[in-house]
């Protein structure tokens, strides 16, 4: 534990820019610490804003590693606590955001006594009402000047959007893009100048409407094709039928029969059989041999609207978290169709079929969708975009993610892979499950625990201090480091590493080397 203390320091260290090597960037962080008094800006913060439509303004000193706990958070956001990991003043506020007074955002800035002199924004994900903690807690870290919001409701359902427009608006893009307006103000405001980067940890609609907002955007399994997405994801009820069925297939089956026939079939595809399908895009998976193969085999398949493709297929391997198995309407879409599309709270989603697919598509409220692939207005501004995707994500298919990439060559007409990488690049990490976790090296520094407790911070092997080197410094991640770690502690050491090949090269085995160690895969 001790020699595991001097590392993370050591790392920490190297990366807030306090060893011989400091940038620019650093070195105005620093310079400006020593004339400034960061106990005495947070005590009075509060009490020199003037933030228009902002009530219960509040300013808080953290010290490092106090366990901040959350007593009015929803306990659906499942964040009761956080510790704080660097000293940090903590600012607070309501921000209402239509003149009607129906909605509006609770807003917080985590400002580090170590500032770098960069501005990230936290994002959220599902139909989410909940601060992620945890990211602001990790970025203050790292030096940081760290915001995020609730997207304008509390809680994890979709039910404060019935008949509230407004409410919905905040959810799409207005919580974020406030927040960012008034966390870069308020930056400059307490700092005493303004931010010299700009991060963003979350989706795809902040560089399709507000290309200007951030130079470098991090974005996890993103939602692109929204509609598509909630449709797809309610589909398989039509498949699987409902639960008191009694041909009904029961997710303890898909976990214990579908899952490991998937894996008979396909985990040797890559030449190890270590329960990680490298590249899923490889398996044609072949049921034939169980029980419902018809059915089975129709869960596998893309999804249609009208008889146009809508949505790519669910990948194989991921049937190991059987969400969308349960015989019962997947909860988002539930909420979707109920307080959306239909804004009837007692619609009955069991009946959900293609023709409201087609209606939640032809709605599309305020560009929900997040389709846009003309990404000019962000290239053009020297913006950087890394997006990765979990190859076993049981909740967005990784194919989307593939398909987005695609359609913004297409789009803008970038005739080589080399044209999109200096602008965008896209990361398939094998293994891993929604966003994080999973049997593969699925650790690459995309959120505190993926950055094994801030003791990963290598650019080699941190998506997020990757991102920081290649807006600063110009250079450009080809592969991400992957760390599995033995039962997913970093205390009980590294199990295997693999890198992460950029999109479209595939991770392969030389068929020699020991399968655990990188340097025993290639990216071809």
């Amino acid at each position: 534990m001790v020699a595991r203390f001097w590392s993370v320091l050591t790392t920490l260290t190297l990366f807030l820019g306090l060893s011989t090597s400091t940038s620019h960037t650093q070195s105005q962080g620093q310079s400006h610490s020593t004339k400034f008094n960061f106990d005495s800006a947070c005590s009075s913060i509060s009490s020199r804003l003037s933030v228009p439509n902002a009530t219960n303004i509040s300013s808080t000193l953290i010290q490092a590693n106090t366990n901040l706990t959350f007593p009015n958070t929803d306990p659906s956001c499942n964040r009761p606590f956080q510790i704080v990991l660097t000293d940090t003043c903590r600012i607070t506020m309501s921000i209402a955001t239509s003149s009607a007074g129906k909605s509006g955002i609770e807003f917080e800035a985590w400002f580090p006594r170590n500032w770098t002199g960069r501005f990230l924004s936290t994002g959220n994900g599902g139909l989410s009402g909940c601060i992620q903690y945890e990211d602001l807690a990790y970025t203050a870290a790292l030096g940081f000047a760290a915001v995020g919001a609730n997207n304008g409701h509390n809680g994890t359902s979709g039910a404060p959007f019935l008949n509230n427009p407004d409410v919905l608006e905040d959810f799409v893009y207005r919580s974020i893009h406030t927040g960012v307006l008034i966390g870069k103000n308020l930056t400059s405001t307490f700092y005493g100048h303004p931010h010299s980067k700009s991060y963003y940890l979350g989706s795809l609609k902040t560089i399709q409407d507000f290309p200007s907002d951030f130079g470098g955007v991090v974005a996890g399994a993103p939602a692109a094709d929204f509609n598509h997405l909630l449709d797809w994801s309610g589909h398989f009820l039509e498949l699987t039928g409902s639960n008191d069925s009694s041909a009904f297939l029961t997710t303890e089956k898909w976990v214990n029969l579908v899952h490991p026939d998937v894996l008979r079939q396909c985990d040797g595809i890559d030449g190890v059989r270590d329960g990680i399908i490298e590249d899923p895009g490889l398996c044609e998976y072949d049921p034939s041999g169980l029980v419902q193969a018809d059915m089975i085999k129709e869960v596998y398949k893309p999804f249609f609207i009208n008889g146009e493709l809508a949505y790519p297929r669910l990948q194989p391997g991921s049937e190991d978290l059987p969400v969308f198995f349960t015989g019962e309407q997947f909860i988002f879409t539930a909420d979707w169709f109920r307080y959306v599309v239909y804004s009837d709270p007692s619609y009955d989603v069991s009946t959900l079929s293609e023709k409201d697919w087609a209606l939640a598509e032809d709605l599309d409220p305020f560009n929900i969708s997040t389709w846009k692939a003309d990404l000019s207005a962000f290239r053009n501004r020297q913006g950087k975009l890394l997006t990765y995707h979990g190859q076993t994500d049981n909740l967005i298919s990784p194919l989307n993610s593939e398909r987005y990439y695609d359609r913004v060559a297409k789009t803008m007409g970038l005739t080589s892979n080399q044209e999109q990488d200096e602008f965008y690049r896209f990361f398939r990490i094998s293994g891993m499950g929604h966003c994080s976790g999973g049997v593969g090296a699925w650790e690459i520094g995309q959120t505190l625990a993926g950055s094994g407790n801030l003791s990963n911070l290598d650019p080699e092997s941190n998506v997020l201090t990757a991102m920081v080197r290649w807006v600063e410094e110009g250079v450009a991640p080809e592969s991400v480091l992957g760390r599995k770690y033995v039962n997913d502690d970093v205390d009980e050491g590294v199990a295997f590493s693999r890198r992460h090949c950029k999109y479209p090269l595939r991770n392969t085995y030389d068929g020699v080397g020991d399968s655990t160690k990188p340097e025993s895969w290639k990216c071809l």
